[in-house]
């Protein structure tokens, strides 16, 4: 459930499954039923993050670091992880967060920008 949800913020996101530097951590393969599947090496991911070799924005960066803490139970600093996103990709971050615990929400719609 908790890789699921981890996969579903990176669809949901798109920009990370675009990226060759990134899809070297992802292996294509088949399921028990036959469906084609595809594996993250979430540890490999994390890695080249944190080692500098995943060149990115800062909120790429935290979607990348909260699916991985997602995935594989890498601890982040939740603070610092939500505040550099905007209102979409906060939205996407509750719904993972949620899907995680096995409460599925849809992310569309959810989005009400407010002013400060």
């Amino acid at each position: 459930m908790t890789c699921e949800a981890a996969v579903e913020l990176l669809i949901g996101h798109r920009w990370w499954l675009v990226r060759d530097d990134f899809l070297v951590h992802v292996e294509s393969c088949r399921g028990l039923s036959g469906e084609s599947m595809a594996v993250v090496d979430w540890r490999a991911a994390w890695a080249a993050l944190e080692d500098g070799h995943q060149p990115c924005s800062g909120g790429e960066r935290q979607i990348l670091r909260v699916a991985t803490s997602i995935a594989e139970g890498v601890p982040i600093d939740l603070r610092d992880a939500v505040t550099s996103l905007d209102a979409v990709n906060s939205v996407r971050v509750a719904c993972a967060v949620l899907a995680a615990g096995g409460h599925h929400v849809a992310a569309a719609g959810l989005v009400e920008t407010r002013s400060r």
